[in-house]
């Protein structure tokens, strides 16, 4: 759940609107809504988990399982969207792989030493990723910094909030912690594209322009039309008048 990590305004519309209509039943409204924040955005794990559930109300089962393989490519530890899959996965016919993924997401639920299940996890953290996000917006950078922190106590390969984490920390004016995040979310999945053209950003920042350029031709080369990394290079690389 990326949320509010560096969005526009129009992306954050897309997503509050993508959510509210979600909650109130309307498949048609909430995939619009969704598709157009996915069209600039691809890191969100509950986006493309609700993809997911509204494309299976839709019977496109196959459209519906790609979502929530994104899904669980941004968060690995997804329980609601393994065993969305799972119920995918049995509805095709693949009663082998629906077991197998049923039995990962019993692992995952089981409770740790905190006694909470693995999705009561999940959802706690979401929850003080949410508060981290709201610090965020007032520009309380330190409260957005410790809510991120707490989120990933509970739930530390949630990809997306690290990745928050890093920008606040990037704009609360420590840098050199922000690249560690980044540089921590793509060890654990190469392919958070948004975390890589962060993490461009920040060695942008620190003065570091090749490593940068570095970075956005790098986002390039597996996605040519991200429009984060060609903006950004558009702007580094056009010279400047006066």
């Amino acid at each position: 759940m990326e949320q509010a990590g560096s969005l526009s305004q129009s992306e954050r519309r897309a997503y509050q609107l993508g959510c509210r209509s979600y909650e109130r039943g309307e498949v048609e409204e909430a995939l619009g809504w969704f598709r157009q924040l996915l069209e600039t955005r691809g890191g969100f794990a509950d986006v493309h988990y609700r993809m997911g559930v509204l494309l299976e109300r839709k019977n496109e089962l196959a459209e519906a399982a790609q979502s929530l393989k994104s899904a669980l490519r941004i968060n690995p530890a997804y329980t609601e969207a393994m065993l969305a899959l799972a119920s995918i996965y049995e509805r095709q016919g693949d009663f082998e792989r629906s077991r197998e993924i049923t039995e990962r997401a019993r692992s995952a639920a089981r409770p740790a030493e905190d006694g909470l299940d693995a999705t009561t996890r999940g959802k706690l953290a979401n929850l003080q990723a949410a508060l981290g996000d709201a610090y965020r917006e007032a520009g309380e950078k330190r409260e957005a910094i410790e809510a991120y922190r707490k989120a990933l106590d509970r739930c530390p390969g949630f990809h997306d909030i690290r990745h928050r984490l890093g920008v606040a920390l990037r704009e609360a004016g420590f840098p050199d912690q922000a690249l560690a995040e980044f540089r921590r979310v793509l060890r654990a999945n190469p392919g958070f594209l948004e975390a890589q053209v962060q993490l461009g950003l920040t060695l942008y920042t620190l003065g570091r322009f090749p490593d940068a350029l570095a970075e956005w031709n790098a986002v390039l080369d597996r996605e040519p039309t991200h429009p984060d990394a060609r903006m950004y290079l558009r702007l580094v690389q056009t010279p400047r008048r006066g």
